[in-house]
């Protein structure tokens, strides 16, 4: 194993070691969409570990179950709903479903995405980019419509992932960055609109997260590039200021900050979570 990667397994065991789940979200209901692998899993997991009660969304009942078992091990209630966020009925039945779990809401984390094709933006078909729109930034849009009212009578927040891919301008990103801008700029609208009614809406943006997926990547980067998966990792770790990559865990505790009370005044911001890769 090289030395490179060596490092930051080394950074990440010791950041797990160190890390003490506090209760910080106990008694508050939060709602995960794109409940999966990776980061989905990871924001569930870390609110149970908080004291959170949730609802986790997808499109893959099996996977839900495996994560409600999973957090249901922590002592917190979970409801599992089946739910397509492209669909404007699975949406509200989300909504539906969580008041009729829990009466009330309190967060609400816009997790699911997708990504275009890898093309130059001039590359890619009018249709193809509205699709990934559909998800990615009209979902996260009419989902906190349908969850305004609730979370304005607990004084709650949105919280939408982004991507420091908003930084780059690599033309093979061109199409997921168009969709991530414009989630970027929703949520700052909406904390402007809803903040009267006491709603916090918030951004985070990770970078690469060091994860089962992007794990899978840097093989394919590593074949097609003819090198190691740890040279991969070494480059991609490079332009930050630790040297490494975020895990899933780390995003998501950072995610749930701004759930929690700690946060009570931050609003209209979008946080970076990337080891310090972008900053001025």
């Amino acid at each position: 194993m090289s030395t490179e990667l060596g490092y930051a397994e080394a950074h990440d065991t010791s950041i797990e070691e160190r890390y003490t789940p506090a209760p910080l979200l106990k008694g508050k209901v939060i709602v995960i969409s794109g409940i999966g692998p990776g980061l989905g899993k990871s924001l569930a997991e870390e609110a149970a570990k908080m004291g959170a009660d949730l609802v986790i969304a997808s499109r893959t009942e099996a996977r839900l179950d495996e994560i409600a078992t999973l957090c249901e091990g922590y002592g917190v209630k979970v409801a599992k709903v089946v739910t397509d966020v492209r669909d404007e009925d699975s949406r509200a039945n989300l909504r539906d479903k969580t008041l009729e779990a829990f009466g009330r809401v309190d967060c609400v984390i816009n997790n699911a995405f997708t990504i275009p094709p890898m093309d130059p933006i001039t590359q890619i078909k009018p249709e193809a980019l509205a699709k990934v729109n559909e998800t990615n930034v009209f979902a996260p849009l009419r989902l906190s419509a349908l969850f305004a009212d609730a979370l304005a009578e607990s004084k709650g927040s949105i919280i939408m992932l982004n991507s420091c891919v908003s930084f780059s301008s690599q033309p093979e990103y061109a199409g997921y960055k168009l969709s991530k801008g414009a989630l970027e700029h929703l949520a700052s609208s909406l904390a402007t609109e809803l903040g009267p009614r006491g709603i916090r809406v918030n951004s985070v943006a990770p970078s690469y997260i060091y994860e089962d997926v992007n794990r899978g990547y840097f093989d394919f980067l590593g074949a097609v590039e003819n090198k190691t998966h740890e040279q991969v990792y070494a480059e991609k770790a490079a332009p930050t200021d630790l040297q490494r990559l975020a895990s899933s865990e780390e995003v998501a505790r950072a995610t749930l900050f701004l759930a929690s009370d700690l946060a009570s005044a931050v609003t209209g911001q979008m946080l970076t979570v990337d080891c310090g890769e972008f900053h001025d």
